[in-house]
């Protein structure tokens, strides 16, 4: 029988919330520590699916990972000679493991595969294989053209000139930018379109700098990465903001609610979806190096927010738009319905459930909350669609609405494994 969580309606509390490590600052900075030279130690890592399952494949591929899950640490000693031997590599529906190791895999010598659960072989990955088949690197599909999975058969990165569609993922282009140091003759990517997600490449640049590696941006449009080494460190990772956002939307539905483990001058971008909630209401009544604390008075208003750069926010946003004043609209998130669910019309159906008025768009939503929270609908069953920022986002929901239960709660395991702990501190 399949676990459910019920919300309780809860009254305005003062609460205090710890938030892990970042998932995208978790896997990048493995993916990083595996091509140094020397040993890393990575502390506040995040330790939940999707960094497990990156943990495991770097395992496989002979690099050495010391774990301690209690002190939050990982100590990297790197498979220097890169010779991989036949394996194949499975990443659940890690989408940052899917896209980060095939080109770290191309770098080295050997037949690899990747795959993952149903889900992800529904996930395109084509932009980046013709990207790695433009730098000569031999990719097969093995099930449906153009996804997962994949067979990677390696013999080193040699470099050179690659073009890539900037509009569907950073991911791919992350995926070329965080190897590229270890091809021969270093690789320079032009960006084909708009770039969605620039946040997420800065993040990757900062990074790449911090253990010595710096790359050349021209506008977004060309990205230069000449043949460099990395340089093992002791790396933090950050806490992670997509996670915050549950927390600062919570603060923004009428709490007052501390943040450890964030700073507003973090390098990840979904760090503005603080901004937007700001817009609607939202007030920040401290900060420090390492913590956030907001406060609102459950008095928000609808907004018209283009979310291009920070789309996996735009779930929490969707449901705290049921309490605003007025419509909201988000825009340009075309790329939510490539994620681990088509993200759009999951919120459009799960929100309809709740008794909001909702348009779907093909890169949106614009939701027309009731009058009245007392008008929306009770004991609803929200769909998860085994994604996580649906669980943790519509949770949300059932603090203003009675009984709303979420199926499959357990699918927060893949970023933030404690979500409800955490949540639960609302009733104590």
């Amino acid at each position: 029988m399949e676990k459910t969580y019920k919300v309780k309606k809860a009254e305005k509390k003062s609460i205090v919330v710890d938030i892990p490590g970042s998932k995208s600052i978790s896997n990048r900075a493995l993916i990083i520590a595996v091509q140094g030279k020397g040993e890393t130690l990575l502390k506040n890592m995040l330790f939940s699916d999707d960094t497990r399952y990156m943990i495991k494949a770097l395992e496989q591929l002979g690099n050495k990972l010391i774990v301690n899950e209690e002190e939050k640490t990982v100590k990297v000693i790197p498979n220097e000679e890169k010779i991989w031997e036949e394996c194949e590599l499975f990443v659940g529906n890690a989408g940052t493991a899917m896209r980060f190791l095939p080109t770290y895999i191309a770098s080295g010598t050997g037949t690899v595969i990747i795959t993952g659960i149903e889900r992800m072989k529904e996930r395109p990955i084509r932009d980046l294989v013709d990207a790695l088949r433009q730098l000569e690197v031999e990719v097969e599909y093995l099930e449906k053209d153009g996804f997962p999975p994949i067979k990677v058969k390696a013999n080193g990165l040699k470099g050179g000139t690659v073009k890539i569609k900037g509009d569907k993922s950073s991911q791919y282009i992350t995926s070329i930018l965080l190897s590229a140091p270890s091809s021969k003759e270093g690789i320079t990517i032009e960006i084909q379109g708009d770039l969605v997600s620039i946040p997420y490449v800065e993040i990757t640049g900062l990074m790449m700098k911090d253990f010595g590696v710096d790359f050349e941006n021209q506008d977004n449009k060309i990205l230069k990465v000449k043949s460099a080494d990395y340089i093992g460190r002791d790396y933090i990772v950050e806490g992670d903001c997509s996670s915050a956002s549950y927390f600062f939307a919570m603060g923004a539905l009428g709490n007052k609610v501390r943040l450890n483990n964030i700073k507003l001058d973090s390098i990840q971008g979904d760090i503005k979806f603080l901004d937007v909630l700001l817009d609607m209401g939202l007030k920040i009544v401290d900060k420090g190096a390492n913590f956030v604390e907001v406060e609102g008075d459950g008095n928000l208003r609808g907004i018209d927010v283009d979310m291009k750069h920070i789309s996996d926010t735009a779930q929490t946003l969707s449901v705290v738009s049921l309490f605003a004043k007025g419509k909201t609209t988000i825009r340009n998130v075309y790329n939510m319905r490539i994620k681990e669910t088509d993200r759009i019309r999951a919120c459009y159906n799960e929100l309809t459930k709740l008794g909001a008025k909702v348009t779907e768009f093909e890169d949106g939503l614009c939701i027309e909350p009731l009058d009245k929270v007392e008008a929306y609908n009770r004991g609803v069953y929200i769909d998860t669609y085994d994604d996580h920022r649906m669980a943790m986002s519509f949770a949300l929901a059932g603090l203003k609405v009675e009984d709303v239960i979420i199926k499959d709660p357990e699918c927060v395991s893949k970023t933030f494994p404690n979500y409800f702990d955490e949540f639960e501190k609302i009733y104590k």
